[in-house]
């Protein structure tokens, strides 16, 4: 099966070590990465894509940040 990932976070260091953990766990990156200013908290957001194959059946209870 196919799996897909949105990770998002504010624009720091730990939008980087999301993307990064996601990386080594097998993920690959799909598509650019986007940008957005949140005006109701203040901050720039950072989004990015990623996808990964993984053996079994797809359902929607599984549990994509543990794949």
């Amino acid at each position: 099966m196919r799996l897909y990932r949105f990770l998002s976070e504010d624009d720091t260091s730990a939008f980087c070590h999301k993307v990064t953990a996601a990386l080594n766990n097998g993920w690959e990156l799909h598509g650019a990465p986007t940008y957005a200013w949140d005006e109701a908290h203040g901050v720039m957001r950072c989004g990015q894509a990623v996808v990964k194959e993984a053996p079994g059946e797809y359902t929607p209870d599984i549990k994509l940040g543990e794949m």
